[in-house]
């Protein structure tokens, strides 16, 4: 059972660096404060967007392909 679980979760990081290509990074809303006088407050949402390097991107696909490999090669 525990290789079968560390095969799932390469697998799993194999997935999640190959949409890691599609989605160009993490966007978030932020609200900030644009007027704040006494009883006036008015503020903005803005959008951002978290980066993903694709160091970060390769070392999921190596490293779920590292899991998937161990995983097959002690079942054996």
């Amino acid at each position: 059972m525990r290789i079968k679980s560390i095969i799932g979760v390469g697998i799993i990081l194999i997935i999640l660096g190959i949409v890691s290509f599609a989605i160009p990074g993490i966007p978030y809303t932020s609200r900030e404060n644009v007027i704040d006088a006494g009883s006036i407050r008015t503020s903005a949402d803005t959008q951002k967007t978290i980066p993903m390097s694709l160091l970060s991107i390769g070392l999921l696909i190596v490293s779920g392909a590292a899991l998937v490999a161990f995983g097959s090669k002690t079942s054996s």
